[in-house]
């Protein structure tokens, strides 16, 4: 960042131009994290790391699915100490692939890990600190003292690690914070960097600086809160600059867990932040390696991109989220929640049937237009107009010249350009939208803007998107322009999976800092219609998935799920799989799937009911924090969490739902 902006707010080089954090490099046996070396993709083993053959099995198929770095999870000393027959077998079979331990409440474990792999990964919040779920007031005097009994505790591991060459990752999850953080910082963002940093310090004073940092949340806006401080007090206190693993915990599966994900990781790398990157999803994990490495990819040659205009000041809290206050035209802006607007404008001809690809369905037998969870606010049509009537509550946008001709402007608003806004005679009384690009900062078009039934559709063509975009919100809050903005751009999708990643990182990173009251996903025009109704329907769900991952607007059930590892009591994916089938129904509820009592009350954190595994076939059910059942058989556990779900009165049966559709 340009010393020009607000040294309080710094996190980054710069705002506007792709520029990589530099950090001190880390090696990792013979991987290096962070100085001038590319973005390392790593992932974790979901067997039983009992299981030496298994562990060995798996770890080579991630390898070969561009994993350059495997974690394996080490609860006890037996499981530490058979780290050192994998590591053996995979020599055998020509794999020499670092191995990184998990810890989480066992320094012994660690302390051996330390002698046997490559990294060891320590989570502040479990490891020699309390995590019991007590609120205790401390004084500064007794706070001391547990950082002085910490201390003593977490020194030998260090020690091992400088003997040894052994990396470590402090890594600070949301949901697994210590009694005693929580008790002075509560759930804060700053309490996981203050989490962090407090082990940071003994290493510096030992003179250990082989250290990745995380700040790993199933929050997408805590978690770029979390690692935008941390930089920030990095900086302030005069630490190395330490490279950052990037992720986003319990990011679930499918579709959901890609753009989840990418919302989260994607923002920081927007702004060259991330050394290395896991993408934690619901499935096998030789799946993650691809989906890490499409969202690294996307930044071989982004310092190429179109200029930006400088920025003197960062004129948002880029620790806190606030969303930017716009006035209400309509049902946009303000309050209401971000609206989807479909595109059919490349389409030759619109039919009521073709509707069903943005969420509306008409049924002709009762004569009635139904809506499910992911129906589109509004359509643009472009410069043809809709000739049937939509259903209720489905609003026409329609390109100025067109609407000006139309005898009936009921329900359709008129898309303008600046030039024809600047000479129009008609305008709607109510709404009316500007087509504007994103570096279009003229002071014509800022007075023009001032305009009350006016909505921006913005958007760009610079590679380098979500800068660009937010250099235009930053403008406008600056200039206190509080006209809604509505957030387009267009993807040619030739890999779904490319295509998700990549909206999701540029729409994404501006929600999550509060910037945008709607989203519009461009459709291309295709070869044939089936094709183009496709990317219809995709588009139009994507746009919902982005504003659920950011926390901006809820329409389906969510699944906080963690990736399973070789503590999971139980089939993850099978578990989930089932949960859905039963409660996917639930518009808004977050229900967090966690494999084991490690991962369970802490990392759900954002959770409104849980279902932990806490032994060989029993379940602990909770809501939000608090244990309801405990030591359920499993073949009974999901009826059993209904049942809490319908006495918290948030259970509605699937039949009425569908009526209300």
């Amino acid at each position: 960042m340009d010393s020009a902006v607000s040294a309080v707010k710094k996190y980054c080089n710069s705002l506007v131009k792709y520029s990589r954090r530099k950090t001190i490099p880390v090696q990792v046996g013979s991987v290096t994290i962070g100085g001038d070396h590319p973005i390392v993709v790593q992932s974790m083993t979901t067997i039983d790391t009992m299981d030496t053959i298994g562990s060995v099995e798996q770890t080579l198929r991630m390898v070969a699915s561009g994993c350059e770095l495997v974690r394996i999870t080490a609860p006890s000393l037996k499981e530490a100490e058979n780290l050192r027959a994998i590591k053996e077998e995979l020599k055998k079979r020509g794999c020499n692939v670092p191995l990184v331990a998990d810890i989480h409440f066992t320094p012994n474990a660690a302390e051996l890990a330390a002698k046997i792999v490559e990294k060891v990964r320590v989570n502040p919040g479990n490891y020699a600190d309390k995590k019991k779920f007590e609120n205790i007031e401390y004084t500064d005097e007794t706070y001391q003292t547990e950082l002085d009994r910490i201390r003593e505790r977490f020194t030998p591991l260090v020690e091992i690690c400088k003997a040894h060459g052994t990396a470590m990752r402090i890594g600070t999850n949301h949901g697994s914070l210590s009694d005693r953080i929580m008790s002075r910082y509560g759930d804060t963002a700053l309490g996981m960097v203050e989490s962090a940093l407090e082990f940071l310090r003994i290493c510096e004073d030992l003179e250990y600086y082989n250290i990745v940092l995380s700040m790993k949340s199933s929050n997408t806006q805590v978690m770029v809160e979390a690692y935008r401080l941390l930089v920030q007090k990095l900086d302030e206190e005069g630490l190395k600059p330490y490279p950052l693993h990037l992720g986003v915990t319990e990011a679930g599966e499918a579709e959901d867990g890609r753009i989840k994900s990418a919302v989260g990781i994607g923002t920081l790398l927007e702004d060259g932040l991330g050394d290395t990157v896991r993408v934690s999803l619901t499935e096998e994990p030789e799946f993650e390696a691809p989906v890490a490495q499409k969202l690294v990819d996307r930044y071989h040659n982004r310092h190429e991109h179109k200029t930006i205009a400088e920025i003197d000041e960062n004129p948002i809290d880029p620790f806190l989220y606030h969303k930017r206050q716009s006035r209400e035209v309509v049902n946009i802006g303000a309050s209401n929640v971000p609206r989807v607007i479909a595109d059919l404008s490349q389409f030759e001809e619109i039919t009521i049937k073709d509707l069903k690809n943005v969420g509306h369905f008409y049924l002709p037998e009762p004569d009635k237009w139904r809506m499910n969870d992911q129906g589109a606010d509004y359509v643009y049509s472009g410069n043809k107009a809709i000739d049937f009537m939509l259903p209720n509550g489905l609003k026409e946008l329609v390109d100025y010249p067109q609407w000006n001709a139309l005898e009936d402007k009921t329900n359709r608003y008129p898309v303008f350009t600046f030039d024809q806004l600047a000479e129009a005679e008609n305008a709607d009384d109510q709404l009316n939208f500007i087509k504007l690009k994103a570096d279009e900062l003229s002071e014509d078009i800022m007075t023009l803007l001032e305009a009350s039934n006016l909505v921006v559709m913005l958007e760009t063509e610079n590679e380098h998107a979500m800068p660009a975009l937010r250099r235009f919100f930053f403008e406008l809050v600056k200039r206190k322009l509080s006209v809604p903005v509505i957030i387009s751009r267009n993807y040619t999708v030739t890999d779904a999976e490319e295509f998700l990643i990549h909206a999701s990182t540029d729409f994404g990173g501006l929600l999550v800092d509060g910037f945008g009251d709607g989203v519009m996903l461009q459709v291309d025009k295709q070869s044939d219609k089936e094709t183009q109704l496709a990317d219809l329907k995709l588009k139009n769900e994507t746009g919902f998935g982005i504003l659920q991952a950011a926390r901006t607007r809820m329409t389906k059930t969510e699944y906080i799920s963690c990736p399973s590892c070789g503590r999971t009591l139980f089939d993850l994916q099978e578990t989930t799989a089932m949960i859905r089938k039963r409660t996917d129904h639930l518009k808004g509820v977050k229900i967090g799937i966690m494999g084991c009592i490690v991962n369970g009350p802490g990392e759900m954190a954002d959770a409104d009911y849980g279902y932990v595994g806490s032994g060989k076939g029993k379940i602990t059910l909770y809501k939000g924090q608090e244990v309801m059942k405990r030591g359920v058989a499993s073949e009974k556990a999901v009826d059993e969490l209904i049942d809490i779900i319908r006495e918290d009165g948030k259970w509605l049966e699937p039949e009425l739902v569908g009526a209300e559709l």
